[in-house]
């Protein structure tokens, strides 16, 4: 991950700022235990720029190499290590800086024990920080990651679901086209233009997650108009949307199935005309949409959504609002109804 230049330039001053600032404190203690300015500041600067160095040291060594959760002990000892490696070098230019004041040598000699707890806490602090820090960063990438493969998954999955309907309802039109070539040649014509336009509508709402209601019916006419040049007079089609409910979202694709699927159990054991009825509602933060077909229970059992057609819409649901609940089928004396909802995002 780049960092931009405000940000580099922020985290220097910071560093810088914080170093400035024990330099000052220990100055201070220093000067109030009877040594002088100079000497005081010299040792400050000293004692701080190596601390600052080992902090450089310690975020550098966990950028690139992470131990576990539990394994304090590297840490501790890491720790422990760093602060012997500052000691000896503190110690050295200390000694060489100070080298012709005797009791400034005294004095350093006997501050050690306090230098070195003090360096431990600093440096055992750096190396939590950094530790820290970076397995943070490394399990927000991991999380990334993830979420992107799952992301590709499921768009996958969504297509994989989307191209699964078609192949047997273009094999249901062709046989009828088929059919209808010989006898009815003009009505042939028109169901292979009205599939094409299916077809090509279907082709340009592949790459569209959510498109309106308004235009979701449009497409879902060209598929009932195919349909009724199929079941001929038997098949009649009733759709109600309110105003409101038309300006909401839905997956695409997503109605087709339903009203396959209503067909199916409408019209394929009877004879008689049938009436498919769709309601689209606005409600509050969703859209309804309720399907009905009627059947006769003499001659049909409709199955509760186990058809792959209600399957893939429960999954695809599933997959876009991570919800199980939105799709629902019930059966009403002689009325199949299958219930839709929708949530909608506050744009």
């Amino acid at each position: 991950m780049l960092i931009n230049n405000v940000t580099l330039k922020k985290a220097i001053t910071g560093y810088i700022g914080w170093w400035l600032f024990w330099i000052f404190i220990q100055a201070i203690v220093l000067h109030r235990m009877g040594w002088n300015w100079q000497i005081s500041f010299t040792d400050a600067a000293i004692s701080n720029a190596l601390l600052a160095l080992a902090g450089f040291v310690t975020e550098n060594t966990y950028r690139f190499y992470q131990p576990g959760v539990g394994n304090r002990l590297q840490r501790m000892g890491y720790s422990i290590v760093l602060t012997i490696a500052y000691m000896y070098c503190l110690n050295w230019l200390l000694g060489k800086v100070f080298q012709d004041n005797f009791d400034y040598l005294k004095f350093i000699d006997q501050s050690l024990p306090i230098r070195y707890t003090f360096a431990l806490l600093m440096i055992a602090l750096m190396t939590v920080i950094s530790w820290l820090f970076f397995f943070m960063k490394e399990q927000g990438e991991n999380k990334r990651r993830k979420e992107e493969a799952e992301k590709l998954l499921r768009e996958a999955e969504l297509n994989t679901l989307r191209q699964q309907l078609q192949p047997h309802f273009l094999f249901n039109s062709l046989n009828s086209i088929s059919s209808l070539a010989g006898s009815k040649p003009e009505e042939a014509r028109k169901m292979i233009q009205q599939l094409s336009d299916f077809l090509r509508g279907t082709l340009k709402k592949d790459e569209q997650q959510l498109v309106l209601l308004s235009e979701e019916l449009q497409h879902l006419n060209l598929y009932l108009e195919i349909e009724k040049m199929r079941f001929g007079n038997r098949l009649k089609t009733e759709v109600k949307c309110d105003a409101e409910a038309e300006k909401m979202k839905l997956p695409a694709l997503l109605l087709q199935p339903l009203v396959e699927n209503a067909i199916k159990f409408g019209l394929y054991d009877t004879l008689e005309e049938i009436t498919i009825s769709i309601a689209a509602t606005a409600q509050e933060h969703q859209l309804k949409i309720e399907i009905k077909n009627p059947f006769d229970a003499s001659t049909s059992r409709p199955k509760t959504g186990v058809g792959f057609g209600l399957n893939s819409v429960q999954r695809r649901l599933h997959l876009i609002y991570a919800r199980q609940d939105l799709l629902s089928i019930q059966q009403i004396e002689n009325t199949f109804i299958s219930t839709l909802l929708i949530p909608q995002k506050n744009d």
